[in-house]
């Protein structure tokens, strides 16, 4: 993902810094999205294809066990 575009990407939600999570794969060796996340609302926004899906609605709630 274009360092550039991070720079200026926001939550759209509360406008706060969002943090990039690349992808990996799962214990199980399924392949895992990046994600940009934002730590004050606690929600991940899927990037596909290097395009970051910034919409609320598409975006995953973390859980306590993505608090790291």
């Amino acid at each position: 993902m274009d360092a550039r575009l991070l720079e200026i990407l926001v939550c759209p939600l509360c406008k706060g810094p969002l943090q990039h999570q690349r992808g990996g794969t799962s214990a199980d060796g399924t392949p895992l999205d990046a994600e940009l996340i934002c730590r004050a609302d606690r929600l991940a926004f899927p990037v596909r294809d290097d395009i970051p899906v910034m919409l609320v609605d598409e975006a995953r709630k973390l859980g306590d066990a993505d608090q790291g």
